[in-house]
């Protein structure tokens, strides 16, 4: 479905992505992480050559993406959901408008473009807020609108950049479940850019570690955050193991009370 070969981009003197390769298959949910300024971000979004990268091929369903003009990029696109950190709706528009707007954009007509923008609010739980604009929803709301906008399209990949980190810890976890539910019937393939280790745990077929542009380690969490082989899949180790310790005193502590 997805490989990236030998990818390289730099912004000036700096190496954002440093020779990095991956290989993602159908149906599969990669997580990618790491610490901030590794590269995550950059390296998702050369994928659809949001940046363009500097060298490196990137191969979708056959087709190398580095190589494609921009009309056979813009069709391409249509194939690949991105959900950004922030919402990026317009202001005027109802949640419904804000969905449809790309696809009428493509040439979808008017009706069709409603009633897949219709089926994929539904999908994230916003069937009762197609005509809310963005100011009369909580930011985890919005979110599943920029998810749903993505999902309008039918895409065979989705692209998640860091989506819930422009959100209220309380508000995460409805961003969460969405994705949960589209990871586990798997109506796309996904790569996931996220710092939410619950996410990675319990949804990731494979998690990718990266630091300073590269690929660190990379397998199935219960290897990578129970006996890993890097220094960053240390951090991750001891980090679960603080959070899960703290939560047993926290519950030890209740009962004592």
């Amino acid at each position: 479905m997805l490989k990236i070969d030998h990818l390289t981009k730099k912004f000036g003197s700096l190496v954002a992505v440093d020779d990095f390769n991956l290989q993602v298959g159908r149906g599969e949910t990669v997580v990618l992480m790491g610490p901030s300024g590794c590269g995550k971000s950059t390296t998702i979004r050369t994928i659809n050559r949001l940046v363009e990268p500097d060298c490196g091929s990137i191969h979708f369903a056959g087709i190398d993406i580095t190589k494609l003009s921009e009309d056979e990029l813009m069709a391409t696109r249509k194939k690949i959901g991105f959900v950004f950190q922030h919402f990026n709706l317009i202001h005027r528009l109802s949640a419904l408008d804000n969905v449809m707007l790309g696809l009428v954009m493509a040439g979808t007509p008017p009706e069709i473009a409603r009633y897949k923008a219709t089926e994929a609010l539904t999908k994230v739980g916003l069937e009762n807020h197609l005509t809310h604009k963005p100011d009369q929803m909580s930011g985890g709301q919005q979110q599943r609108v920029g998810i749903a906008r993505a999902l309008a399209f039918e895409p065979e990949l989705m692209l998640w950049d860091e989506p819930t980190a422009s959100l209220d810890p309380i508000l995460v976890r409805e961003v969460l479940v969405v994705m949960e539910e589209l990871a586990k019937y798997r109506s796309s393939t996904m790569l996931v850019v996220t710092h939410e280790l619950s996410f990675a745990l319990h949804v990731a077929d494979r998690i990718v570690l990266m630091n300073k542009g590269k690929v660190v380690e990379e397998g199935i969490p219960s290897q990578v955050f129970v006996d890993p082989q890097s220094s960053i899949g240390q951090q991750y180790k001891e980090l679960i193991e603080y959070q899960m310790n703290t939560s047993a005193l926290t519950l030890a502590g209740k009962r004592i009370a």
